[in-house]
């Protein structure tokens, strides 16, 4: 049993929004396993045939994220004030807000507002009127392509996602200044990856999609010099305990969530022939971004002192334990 802080959610109310996702289901897995008594609300979408024009599809929730999970379930979206009165009837003790419109590459910047930021004062006033523990996703992407390590403060959003949740982070700030006596704690995730990415599809990590590559038969594809470019990759299982440690963090504020290591991608695909027992060699292609990040890093300094955060996977030790999902997975359907 992995609690990583003092706290016995058993009997307390928990919303999850975007609970179907990646990282909102690992997060309902997580209180139900080591929780049983824990009251679990998931609050999702779900995905339907709307896409966007990039072409991927609004919402990554899925069904299947969920198969066993025993709380409650209420399909709504956060930027729908109908569906939010669902929530009324409740009240949370702890809100971990991880609905948001999440892909880089959406440039829709009225969208991506409305759904991103006009929400969020809505689960900040949720928190408010419940006196909830409020912990929120941020991101990497509010540093752009600021140089290594990225830290917090020294913010550069260069896509209208990352400009999303840099407001966020102002609003949450504010909020705090305004509500004192409300925990409200912003995580900005690097590269997750790890179980329940799947119905990410191209969004998903480099790890399970090169895992993919392989177990088809083909060598792993990567951009021209692959071992320069470097990212700070971190394990699901580490982003459930910094979850769960934000919730007696110190001090109110933004923290990043990464391993503090900066890995390349020629190196997960290494590793991953290495755990598949291929030899398949790299297949080697020009970049065709202009302007693309070559070396993310987390400084998770604030987040080692004020959380009581430390990672506990490598690279190597998360790509070993995500094999077996990897394998599972293949071939699998994403609709």
């Amino acid at each position: 049993m992995m609690t990583y802080s003092g706290i016995d959610f058993n009997k307390k109310t928990i919303l999850i929004t975007g609970g179907a996702g990646f990282i909102g289901s690992n997060l309902a897995f997580y209180f139900q396993e080591n929780f049983p008594s824990a009251n679990v609300i998931i609050f999702d979408c779900f995905r339907n045939n709307n896409a966007l024009l990039n072409p991927n599809i609004v919402s990554f929730g899925h069904y299947k994220n969920l198969i066993g999970f025993t709380g409650d379930v209420i399909c709504g979206n956060i930027s729908n004030k109908d569906d939010l009165d669902k929530l009324k009837k409740y009240n949370f003790d702890y809100i971990f807000h991880q609905a948001a419109i999440s892909d880089t590459r959406v440039y829709d910047q009225e969208l991506i507002m409305k759904i991103n930021v006009n929400s969020f004062y809505d689960i900040l006033n949720i928190a408010k009127n419940n006196n909830s523990v409020l912990v929120y996703a941020s991101s990497a992407a509010t540093y752009g392509n600021q140089t290594s390590p990225q830290e917090v403060g020294k913010e550069n959003p260069e896509n209208p996602y990352g400009f999303s949740k840099y407001l966020m982070d102002k609003i949450a700030t504010r909020f705090s200044t305004e509500n004192p006596n409300i925990k409200i704690v912003g995580l900005r995730f690097f590269n997750v990856f790890g179980p329940g990415e799947f119905f990410k599809a191209k969004t998903a990590s480099m790890v399970i999609q090169l895992g993919h590559q392989i177990l088809d038969g083909n060598a792993p594809r990567l951009f021209d010099d692959s071992h320069k470019i470097l990212r700070d990759f971190i394990y699901i299982e580490d982003v459930i305990q910094a979850n769960i440690r934000a919730c007696v963090a110190s001090s109110n504020g933004t923290y990043n969530v990464g391993s503090g290591i900066s890995r390349s991608f020629q190196e997960i695909a290494d590793i991953l022939q290495e755990e598949l027992n291929t030899n398949l060699g790299t297949e080697y292609f020009p970049n065709p971004f202009k302007g693309y990040q070559l070396n993310t890093l987390a400084d998770i300094t604030s987040t080692r002192k004020k959380l009581g955060f430390e990672p506990r996977f490598s690279l190597e030790d998360g790509i070993k334990a995500y094999i077996p999902e990897i394998l599972r997975r293949h071939g699998a359907e994403l609709t």
